[in-house]
Order: structure tokens, then C-alpha cells, then sequence
């Protein structure tokens, strides 16, 4: 894997967040607030723990492991404004990040885990909360559509 390689799996990520946050605008709070709707979160704390993740293990690159970023699962439940201007706020962070990344950090390995498989993690990682979120949306009548990357990947192309 290469660092353009990596810019497509982030972009894809990217795309598919937009779209399940896409549909959150003027959801019933006891929606975004019900316990025990993925295991024993709620819709809000499953996407805010994606947020989080997203932006410990994006720090921990940049930091080699020094630092571990935010956790705004520990804070009050995001709302779904806050938590937009959050991903907004980190696709700013990571787009500075992602524009510097080199081949040679892809390749590297770390604890004996190459760096490749602990991004392609991260993705993963999105792809299971998102979707989580989106099985919640689509009961409440609020489907992001699809999410599936070879959607992504084909409407990259026509562009």
C-alpha cells in the first residue's frame, strides 16, 4: 500500500461520514440519546466514539505514539451540530496530515505492525460505526443510502 492508496481509503471515509451525517439534521433527541442501541451506546455516543477514535489514532501518527488525543466520548453527549463541527474540524487536521504523508510512513512498521494494516484499521474501524448509525437511521426513516465503497470509488471516477 502507498500513501495515495491511504488518500483514497481516507477520502472514502470521509464520504461515507458526510452522508450518515448528512441525514441527522432535525432527528428526535430520544433517537440520538436511547441507551443500549449498539450494544450499550446510543446512536450519538457511537458516531462521537468514531469521531474520537478517528482523531486518537490520527494524532498518535503524527506524534509516533506520544501523544493520544482527544476523547470526547468522556465529555456530555455531543449534539449532532457539535459533532459536525468536530468532523469538520478534524477533516481540516487531516487533510494537512494526509498531504505530507510519504510512501516510506506507510511502509514503516511499528510495535511490529506495519503502518499500512493500523490505517487500513482505522478505516475499518469507521466503516463498522457507520454502519451501525446507518441500520439505526434507515428504522428511523432517515437511510444515508448507500455507503459501500465501490460507490465512492465509482463516483470519484466520473469526476
Amino acid at each position: 500500500m502507498n500513501a495515495e492508496e491511504v488518500r483514497f481509503l481516507y477520502g472514502y471515509d470521509r464520504w461515507a461520514t458526510k452522508r450518515v451525517l448528512g441525514v441527522l439534521d432535525g432527528l428526535d433527541e430520544a433517537v440520538w440519546t436511547r441507551q443500549n442501541a449498539v450494544g450499550d451506546m446510543s446512536l450519538g455516543a457511537v458516531l462521537v466514539h468514531q469521531l474520537g477514535a478517528a482523531q486518537r489514532w490520527r494524532v498518535a501518527f503524527q506524534t509516533q505514539g506520544e501523544q493520544e488525543g482527544p476523547k470526547p466520548e468522556d465529555e456530555a453527549l455531543l449534539s449532532v451540530d457539535e459533532l459536525q463541527r468536530r468532523w469538520t474540524a478534524e477533516w481540516a487536521e487531516v487533510d494537512a496530515w494526509l498531504a505530507a504523508m510519504t510512501d516510506g510512513f506507510v511502509g514503516a512498521v511499528f510495535d511490529g505492525v506495519p503502518v499500512w494494516q493500523m490505517l487500513v484499521h482505522v478505516m475499518n474501524h469507521g466503516t463498522q460505526h457507520r454502519a451501525e448509525a446507518a441500520a439505526l437511521l434507515t428504522a428511523q426513516g432517515r437511510s444515508p443510502g448507500e455507503l459501500d465503497m465501490i460507490n465512492y470509488a465509482e463516483e470519484i471516477a466520473a469526476t
